[in-house]
């Protein structure tokens, strides 16, 4: 594809356009984007290949180290892996304190930007300046190396500085998306026994604001070990603050001394727990360490969005509550010495044209967003793009889900006008960091691939059986050897870290729970879940999860629910709903569950779909059969269920979506 500026078309036009665009295989890098690119040698693969314990060494000493390592990976006792364990580090020394050392204290950090149009630039002093107050703050309150502080904060700039002051001092954070319910924090605070928890008076999300501190208190008020609840006043929302327990951020900042220097850390340090929704009903606390984690997410940051921090302005639109905000806006940016936005609102308020509006006023280089939102953009209408001008682009990411071909071309004509490069990211909470990616200066990219391993990664498909090989063709997608930005283990449960990602093919290799294809270019193309997970606008949902919140209604008896494909989410939940007695199914009782779970998960957790379901497909053993579940509710041909309980099950659910079909028309 040439490098060449996209001209205004209508709709109409716009959508030919892309319609011929799909017969484009292959997409090579623009020449001008190669030529200044930081990586534009294919080499740096095959150098990775030959060395690859070396290649993750080299890309560590591009941090700083109190003390260097001497030792690479230590595989004793797969799979609990090790990596640069005799070297002493801290994540927030790296993000802060050596750029300011470096005499870029002046360089803007943060250009962050709240839904009312507030904006404020927060520099890599400020940030230094904050981090250290926070810090000293939470040891005042007896927070110490090892302790959990939990997060549970709108995308306002306190986050990062939380979240670094728990670094820099060694306590472990637990952040949870401000968009899960304060049910699902108190789940997580008391599973990982959080010793303090910041939260904020209220949030704000188009135009209204939800009393945030108010239904915290709610939630946690049985929690022993939760000895204090730091409240930022964000919005001024009205909250009582317990004596004793709750203290305002701002107070406390103001009483703690200036400097705290950080901890020198061990590599194997814990710097977070992430929960993760799993194949069963309790979350699942990913466990990360410092040296390794760190040395993942700076690298792939610097080389796959080809970053330039004297000049570019990066922006994730991604919640710093999701994995992708721990990586991918505060401890990959940050580390790089990266200019960032951050902006607190929605994609459409106050209007449908706010990102590109940001883009504009903030000259941002590098954009990083889900496919869900490209959709939406695409729904929306190219008229929202066009009136701002998004020349200084020069690359785009994707991340969360595949990517469709058609939102690929959207994004590369509409938004990167046909010159930006295209890197669809795949990796998890679990990887910690990019994983498959094209390298933007490199790889040709073929919209719907997320291409190749990032040098230093090993990844294939192999057969379900066996494990073996599969050159071209699905099967299912592995890790086979490790990397340090790997997780080490399930939070207080190393049985449960076996079973799910090592027990399948041996323990020296991560199974990833995603299907997927190779290509006869060895290209990787991620087609979704294996198990029991749903993926919603990117953010992973157990379905034991949200059957759990919809079985708490005292009107159901059994629940069962799968993925669904949905243009605008990806995903959408469908749920399977057995009444208890004789209940009927109403519309009034559709939404009484909806908000019942999204009141003990979130709003987005919703079901778009119920069916009501006499029962569920089940084995003799009492296994609920989803995958029969999904093919009754995509229509599909049924094929043989006389292993089933009760056949019969299956033709009364095939009635029942007719009779939903025939309502809808």
């Amino acid at each position: 594809m040439t490098d060449t500026e996209a001209t205004p078309a209508g709709d109409e036009t716009l959508e030919q356009q892309l319609e011929e665009m799909l017969e484009i295989e292959t997409f090579d890098p623009p020449e001008s984007f190669v030529e200044h690119a930081l990586l534009s040698d294919s080499a740096v693969y095959e150098e990775a290949d030959a060395d690859w314990k070396g290649w993750w060494v080299k890309q560590a000493k591009e941090l700083h180290w109190f003390t260097e390592p001497t030792k690479d990976l230590n595989d004793s006792d797969p799979p609990f892996y090790k990596w640069f364990e005799d070297g002493k580090i801290n994540a927030s020394y790296n993000c802060v304190d050596r750029h300011v050392e470096a005499g870029n204290g002046d360089r803007v950090a943060f250009y962050w930007h709240g839904e009312e149009g507030e904006s404020r630039e927060i520099t890599y002093a400020d940030l230094h300046r904050d981090v250290q107050k926070f810090a000293n703050a939470l040891k005042d309150l007896g927070i110490e190396k090892g302790d959990v502080v939990g997060i549970y904060l709108p995308m306002i700039p306190e986050v990062a500085v939380a979240m670094l002051a728990c670094a820099r001092i060694g306590a472990i954070h637990n952040v949870v998306f401000g968009g899960f319910s304060a049910d699902s924090v108190k789940e997580r605070m008391e599973i990982a026994e959080a010793k303090a928890l910041v939260t904020v008076d209220g949030a704000r999300r188009k135009g209204k604001t939800a009393p945030v501190k108010q239904q915290v208190d709610k939630a946690v008020s049985d929690l022993d070990s939760l000895k204090h609840i730091v409240v930022v006043q964000a919005t001024n929302a009205d909250c009582e603050m317990q004596d004793g327990r709750d203290v305002w951020y701002h107070e406390i900042c103001d009483a703690a001394d200036d400097e705290c220097p950080a901890e020198e850390l061990e590599a194997e340090h814990p710097l977070y727990i992430l929960y993760s929704s799993g194949s069963t009903a309790a979350p699942k606390g990913i466990l990360h360490t410092t040296g390794g984690y760190l040395t993942g997410v700076a690298a792939t940051h610097r080389y796959v969005f080809d970053l330039k921090p004297e000049s570019d302005v990066y922006w994730c639109s991604a919640d710093v509550g999701w994995v992708t905000g721990h990586s991918y806006i505060v401890y990959g940016p940050l580390a790089n010495g990266a200019t960032s936005v951050m902006f607190e609102g929605a994609p459409d308020y106050p209007h449908k044209g706010i990102w590109w509006e940001l883009c504009e006023k903030y000259k941002v280089t590098l954009f990083y967003t889900a496919p869900t939102a490209i959709r939406a953009c695409m729904k929306w209408g190219v008229e929202h793009v066009e009136k701002f001008d998004l020349s200084a682009m020069r690359l785009l990411g994707s991340v969360g889900e595949p990517i469709n071909p058609k939102a690929w071309l959207w994004y590369y004509k509409v938004i990167g006008g046909e010159r930006c490069p295209i890197v669809d990211t795949w990796w998890q909470t679990e990887t910690g960091a990019i994983m498959i990616t094209p390298l933007p200066g490199i790889v040709s990219t073929k919209p719907g691939s997320a291409t190749r391993p990032f040098p230093g990664i090993e990844a294939d498909v192999v057969d379900e059986s066996e494990g073996k090989p599969i050159d071209e063709g699905q099967g299912l997608l592995v890790v086979t050897r490790p990397w340090p930005s790997m997780l080490r283990t399930l939070y207080k449960d190393d049985e449960r870290f076996i079973e799910t990602y090592f027990s399948k093919f041996g323990k020296e290799t991560y199974l990833v729970g995603d299907a997927a294809r190779k290509d006869e270019d060895g290209y990787f193309w991620i087609i979704g879940r294996i198990d029991d997970v749903v993926n919603v606008s990117g953010h992973r949902l157990s379905t034991a999860e949200v059957e759990s919140a919809i079985v708490s209604h005292g009107k159901v008896a059994e629940s069962a629910v799968i993925g669904q494909a949905d243009e605008d989410v990806g995903q959408a939940i469908c749920a399977f709903v057995t009444l208890e007695g004789e209940t009927e199914g109403t519309d009034e009782l559709v939404e009484e569950i909806r908000a019942r779970v999204g009141d003990r998960i979130g709003k987005f957790a919703r079901p778009k779909r119920i069916i009501w379901a006499d029962d569920l497909p089940k084995t003799r053993s009492g296994k609920i059969m989803r995958r029969l579940l999904r093919d009754v509710a995509e229509g599909k041909a049924l094929g043989d269920v006389t292993t089933l309980r009760d056949p019969d099950v299956m033709q009364q659910l095939e009635g029942k979506i007719k009779e939903e079909q025939a309502s809808e028309q």
